[in-house]
């Protein structure tokens, strides 16, 4: 047997009883060995057995239930997404329009002429051909969604749907030839009405999508496009140079990166010594000094040195490919939660529809047992108004109004959620796992604290800042930085030279000055015994401890680190306060780990973790029961955002990130991840009111259309009714406080 796996970017799923219909449609095909499909990235992945199932079967089923397969390239999928986000709206005006012709034909006929009934033939066949052509004009869509999950013993909201929609013309049409007493226009407005509502349901969820895919950008946009492929490393001649696309590159090919540059390729260093910085892998914000024999990784930037890098991995098995693919896998294995108002429609679809045959039936077997004659057309009736009554217009909206109420007022609050999941999921999550550098600190390197042998702090850091003036080192600029805050003078070396991973030799003011690691200084002469408990303090903090050294003797130290963001403490006691666990999960060093969680009390620690075990630790927290919310900002943060039950991205952070959450936090505050917790829990709670309101309505409209005198009109009256309560719970408050509802939720990155 031999095991092949797709993953296709899906066109058309509007909720998650589409995710189930495609799951289960899968599962009935033979050769489909496995699938996992998710409604938030509209990503599905199959697994199949290519002897028994090919792919272009494996296309052909979702494209037969009605779905669109959309193009791998970004920027083309985003086009698709565009246009279908314009299908969707030239629907809903054909449908609305028509909509609108029949409400104002009804009105006139009840409050003009006085009557319910039409009593013109002319109106009869213009109310049907209203019917007819949005049934087969902006609702022919739903139809085939409908047919294809039949075929496949799928009972989903496109099926009620169209039994509802027939049934009010076959209502109609009974009443036009049949039976006088059926309200004709009333019953091919039914059709006209619940196509609408669906129309204008599933435009809801496609347009919040679409617009909050604005945010996503290219991963691999990280890598340069080409790359400076050396034929001769020994030559310096211009000739032996030439820049080919990184696609060109082969393992084994040399090429050369200057200064500035990001990385093309992984590979290692030929020649050369530099500070690289691979936050890109490691999240972390501190360079790391790389010279001969040693990794680096492609889309790290080359900060200080010029590099001649062999390269040691192309293609899929370069790190960010693995990424990338990761992140894929991860988003469309993630868990599918079946919407709340989907678990309703479940076991609403089926019931509704076995309810309508069982009016039929009684009412036409069952008089005789009385002494009565069979009703046919009581029956039908019955059958018919069951059918109408049950389309839960209420119902499909319940979920997209709560997703608008909720993201407006988070957008308000500088908060993205892009997935109707987040609102379900959140409220339950007892696990926050918090990355380190970017999400819980800052992440940029600062002065932290300042110690002086002889009490001059000032001086200390003056003879530093002038030895560093020309160094383009980050730990270099942090101590700048923090000399011009605190209005200190500094001036320009004498001379400067630079020791690649070890520290800078200058001359300041005629004096020698050394700045850089405790163990270099001691290599060069300088005595830092009375300094060794200050270092393994420094250390303990998890601070990079600089020596400054003069003339041969210690000046003093500087610990520099990443400051923790301003309101990391009080997010964290937030998290306790609410219940849930925080975790810290980091690529950093397991002392600097520590004394950040103690700072801002986390118990919990995993340092040294990699983009891949970061994930596997949310999956065993997952597998271990524990709902989880994972925030990050990085690119090796992503996998574990998509894999967690809710992916929280600092939006300052990298679009790879923004991409793979739910939740997207615009600017660096953590806080938003609990407002985010306690905005979710209040949609969800509204979802819940909205879904008792609107099956209160239908399921008491199905209990009484099986008598069989239910008229059609108030099967309309109560779809506009409930649609109506729906609203006003979810926008109300919202109204009648003056507050804005933004149903924009693009983001700017």
């Amino acid at each position: 047997m031999t095991t092949e796996q797709v993953t296709f970017d899906v066109g058309g799923m509007a909720c998650s009883f589409c995710a189930e219909s495609i799951r289960t449609a899968y599962e009935r095909t033979a050769g489909v060995e496995d699938v996992h499909v998710s409604l938030a990235h509209e990503e599905v992945l199959v697994q199949y057995d290519r002897e028994r199932v090919d792919e272009v079967t494996v296309k052909d089923t979702l494209r037969d239930l009605g779905y669109t397969i959309r193009d791998p390239d970004k920027a083309k999928r985003f086009e698709q997404q565009q246009a279908e986000l314009e299908t969707a709206r030239r629907r809903l005006l054909l449908s609305g329009v028509a909509s609108l012709v029949v409400a104002g034909l009804m009105l006139w006929m009840m409050f003009v002429r006085g009557t319910f009934e039409s009593r013109s033939l002319a109106m009869d066949l213009l109310v049907l051909a209203l019917a007819l052509g949005t049934m087969f004009g902006p609702g022919l869509y739903i139809k085939s969604k409908a047919y294809q999950s039949l075929r496949r013993g799928i009972f989903n909201q496109h099926v009620l749907l169209e039994a509802g929609a027939f049934a009010g013309l076959l209502g109609g049409l009974l009443g036009l030839r049949v039976f006088s007493e059926f309200p004709t226009v009333h019953f091919f407005a039914v059709s006209v009405f619940i196509t609408t509502y669906h129309v204008l349901s599933e435009y809801t969820s496609l347009i919040v999508r679409t617009r909050a895919s604005r945010a996503v950008q290219e991963l691999l946009d990280l890598q340069p496009d080409t790359a400076r492929r050396v034929a001769d490393s020994e030559a310096d001649d211009a000739d032996d140079v030439e820049e080919v696309p990184i696609s060109d590159l082969s393992v084994g090919d040399r090429v050369r990166v200057k200064p500035g540059e990001s990385v093309p390729v992984d590979g290692e260093v030929l020649e050369g010594t530099s500070t690289v910085d691979e936050s890109v892998a490691t999240g972390e914000s501190i360079p790391e000094e790389k010279t001969t024999g040693e990794a680096v990784i492609g889309g790290s930037v080359n900060e200080t040195g010029t590099l001649l890098i062999e390269v040691t991995a192309t293609g899929e098995d370069a790190f960010l490919n693995q990424v990338a693919r990761e992140v894929e896998e991860a988003r469309a294995r993630k868990p599918g939660i079946v919407q709340l108002a989907d678990r309703v429609l479940r076991y609403f679809v089926p019931g509704v529809l076995a309810i309508a045959a069982l009016s039929f039936t009684f009412w036409t077997v069952a008089p005789p047992v009385w002494g009565g004659t069979p009703d046919v057309q009581r029956g039908a009736f019955a059958a018919l108004a069951a059918l109408v009554l049950g389309y839960p217009c209420a119902l499909g909206m319940a979920t997209p109004l709560a997703l608008i109420r909720g993201g407006g007022t988070a957008a308000t609050r500088g908060i993205l959620l892009r997935s109707g999941d987040a609102f379900q999921i959140l409220p339950s999550v007892d696990r926050v796992v918090l990355d380190k550098t970017g999400t819980i600190t800052v992440g940029e390197p600062a002065v932290a604290e300042v110690v002086s042998t002889a009490g001059d702090e000032a001086g200390v850091l003056r003879t530093a800042a002038s030895a560093e003036a020309f160094s383009e080192h980050p730990l270099a600029d942090a101590i700048l930085v923090h000399a011009d805050e605190r209005g200190i003078d500094y001036s320009d070396p004498d001379a400067f030279e630079s020791v690649t991973g070890k520290g800078v030799r200058a001359t300041v003011d005629g004096a020698g000055v050394l700045v850089g690691k405790p163990d270099w200084l001691a290599v060069e002469s300088v005595n830092a015994a009375d300094a060794a408990d200050d270092i393994e303090r420094l250390q303990e903090r998890g601070l990079t401890v600089v020596g400054v050294a003069r003339d041969g003797a210690l000046l003093g130290l500087i610990g520099i680190g990443d400051a923790v963001k301003a309101d990391t403490a009080e997010t964290v006691r937030r998290v306790r306060d609410a219940g849930i666990t925080p975790v810290m999960l980091t690529g950093d060093n397991e002392r600097t780990a520590q004394a950040v969680a103690d700072e801002v009390g986390v118990d919990r620690v995993l340092a040294d973790v990699l983009p891949d075990e970061k994930r596997a630790e949310v999956g065993r927290l997952q597998d271990a029961g524990h709902r989880v919310a994972m925030v990050g900002d990085g690119i090796n943060d992503a996998p574990a955002l998509t894999q967690a039950d809710v992916g929280i991205a600092i939006g300052a952070g990298t679009d790879i990130a923004i991409e793979s959450a739910d939740v997207v936090l615009l600017g660096d505050r953590l806080g938003g991840a609990m407002d985010a917790h306690e905005i979710g829990r209040e949609s969800y709670r509204k979802t819940k009111q909205n879904l008792a309101v609107a099956f209160s309505f239908n399921g008491v409209g199905v209990a009484a259309a099986t008598t069989g005198l239910v008229h059609p009109v108030f099967a309309m009256i109560a779809m506009v009714l409930s649609v109506s309560a729906v609203l006003a719970n979810s926008f109300g408050g919202q109204l009648l406080s003056g507050e804005g509802i933004d149903t924009e939720f693009a983001v700017d990155t």
